[in-house]
């Protein structure tokens, strides 16, 4: 399995109404340290709609700026029918991160 494909398996386990960091995804897909290589490779995901990369925001809980798959406004339109409360393009991370639960 590449780099890409291993991303995109730990990004769809993230449930509706909760987020994760490009950090922990990292993590959770055993490349600790590879949060700007998990950006790069959501940028370019191949199944949007099956891989649901609008969950993952920085390590601070803010949306991307460059989200590729609308914009920031869209990824906060997706949050938001998810359940997700976004302020100022932030998501709370206490309230919505997922803890691999």
């Amino acid at each position: 399995m590449t780099f890409a494909e291993e991303i995109y398996q730990t990004v769809k386990q993230i449930p509706k109404g909760k987020v994760a960091t490009y950090g922990q995804v990292a993590l959770m897909s055993g490349h600790r340290g590879a949060a700007r290589a998990v950006g790069n490779a959501l940028h370019v995901n191949p199944y949007p709609g099956i891989v649901p990369c609008h969950r993952v925001v920085n390590s601070q809980g803010r949306l991307a700026p460059m989200f590729a798959f609308g914009g920031v406004d869209e990824q906060k339109r997706m949050l938001e029918a998810e359940g997700v409360e976004v302020n100022d393009h932030t998501v709370d991370l206490e309230k919505y991160q997922w803890r691999g639960e």
